[in-house]
């Protein structure tokens, strides 16, 4: 949908969760309850590697593919050393060709059949997560298996936030749920669990947002409230940080880079907005990330020479934008600028950092159709799509902005929501709607603080109840070294 936003009647779907709880304990004791409570010991208990099952959140784009297989084969030297038998590690991506695997929920019924009676762990990890699988074995140990556990990095709101529907509003801070940097874990009697209720009582929201958050929601309504274990060793301190020395886990926060940054000269940026923003969100954009842009276009309903916009000959609308985003598509591959490999579009109310852009694209290839940003989806519990939501950027390279033009795909109304009917189009062409985390729908307030700490952010969205200048200085001003481009109009090259 347009710019991201979300239907109202998903927070319909949510709310009556989530208001009148009696909020009986502080958010410290609800992250750390007690371990092994049915024996009432802290004593270690008995665990293999070979019960472990682990899951890398991995997706399809050879980038991410090869990140992933590199963790995997990690994990089996490490295993190799330790002990005879060695544990299963599965790529989440591989698993199903259910678009919706990277959800986990849709796949819980197949870990259940294939490991539910042999294993007594699932962890989870992301491609970039570290692991010390002698410290991951410890910490586990440490808890009773044959209990329901959920276990990771507790993080939680400190305001009720758009992105999850504005839960717990009363008390944000209350509910925790993992970070996946960190990785998490479930215990096979709480997987068996989840795969009987999957089945006769699935999620009911047919968006998925933000999964950490949803899916911890989904365990705490459905599994008698139960609550995200926080576990200390579970960590996103940086691998070589003397912070980890104790961790379990850890997670480099650096930005992926590949190589040199793609030039400025190769991203072309589309701007959408119309004549009701030019005076409050234009100089916005001038006054902080403009000066990095070398092609940038303003698409409008108004042709306004001052700023200048383009007007696409497009009605304004108030929401979906479909017809403008697919003229922006169209105007790309029409024009003359050769350089130009990468398309971004964005909304003129999106803050981001170009230079970060640039070293994060050397990772991708510009002759294969990518399509990059921040991964929401829908219907994926039956036969949905991903999509990547419009208010943190659309990153496109030239291949798939043919792709996209040559199809028979197309909006079927102008107000349709351009960034799910993308999505669409791209399930059905076979294009990967590939995921990063550092393009984000919303506010920096709107995240938890420590979810943020160890990102280098690549956009925000949204200048309500913030200033935007400051927020765009605080969290993506580029470095002093990365010097401002002389920005050209598309215009004049056509």
């Amino acid at each position: 949908m347009s710019s991201g936003t979300m239907p109202g009647g998903l927070r319909l779907l949510l709310l009556p969760y989530v208001f009148g709880i009696a909020l009986a304990h502080s958010p410290e004791e609800s992250a750390h309850p007690p371990q092994n409570p049915e024996s009432g010991s802290q004593a270690p208990l008995h665990l293999e590697l070979g019960g472990i099952v682990f899951v890398i959140q991995s997706q399809s784009h050879p980038f991410h593919k090869k990140r992933a297989k590199g963790l995997k084969e990690n994990l089996l030297k490490q295993a190799a050393e330790i002990g005879k038998k060695l544990p299963e590690v599965l790529l989440l991506h591989e698993v199903a060709e259910n678009e919706g695997a990277w959800t986990v929920l849709p796949v819980i019924p197949y870990f259940a059949d294939n490991y539910g009676k042999n294993s007594s762990w699932i962890f989870f990890c992301e491609e970039d997560t570290s692991v010390s699988l002698r410290k991951l074995l410890e910490t586990l140990q440490r808890f009773d298996s044959s209990q329901n556990y959920f276990l990771g990095k507790a993080l939680y709101d400190e305001e009720s936030t758009i992105i999850h529907h504005y839960a717990f509003a009363e008390d944000p801070t209350f509910f925790r749920y993992p970070d996946f940097s960190a990785g998490w874990a479930l215990s096979m009697p709480l997987v068996r669990r989840l795969a009987e209720i999957l089945i006769k009582d699935p999620p009911t929201s047919d968006f998925t947002i933000d999964l950490k958050h949803e899916l911890a929601l989904y365990i705490w309504q459905k599994v008698d409230a139960l609550e995200l274990t926080s576990v200390p060793e579970f960590c996103t301190e940086e691998p070589k940080s003397p912070k980890s020395a104790e961790c379990a886990t850890t997670f480099s926060n650096t930005l992926p880079v590949c190589g040199k940054p793609v030039k400025a000269e190769e991203i072309f940026v589309a701007v959408k907005t119309c004549k009701k923003f030019h005076k409050d969100r234009i100089p916005v954009v001038k006054q902080t990330w403009e000066k990095s842009a070398v092609h940038l276009e303003y698409y409008s309903d108004f042709a306004e020479p001052s700023i200048p916009t383009i007007d696409l000959g497009i009605p304004n609308v108030e929401r979906g934008h479909c017809g403008k985003t697919f003229a922006i598509l169209e105007r790309f591959l029409k024009s003359n600028v050769l350089p130009a490999r990468w398309l971004v579009v964005v909304d003129d109310d999106t803050l981001i950092s170009l230079p970060r852009l640039q070293k994060l694209l050397s990772c991708y290839d510009c002759n294969e159709p990518v399509f990059l940003g921040e991964r929401y989806g829908y219907g994926l519990g039956a036969r949905g799509y991903s999509y990547i939501t419009g208010g943190g950027g659309m990153v496109f390279s030239r291949a798939a902005v043919k792709d996209f033009i040559r199809s028979k795909c197309r909006c079927y109304s102008n107000d349709a929501p351009d960034d799910m009917v993308l999505g669409m189009c791209a399930s059905g062409l076979g294009i990967s709607v590939t995921h990063s985390p550092l393009f984000h729908q919303a506010r920096p307030n709107d995240y938890s603080k420590d979810y943020l700490s160890h990102q280098v952010p690549v956009s925000f969205h949204k200048h309500w109840n913030i200033d935007p200048v400051k927020v765009y200085n605080s969290w993506l001003a580029q470095d002093k070294s990365e010097g401002p481009h002389k920005r050209k109009h598309v215009k004049e090259e056509l």
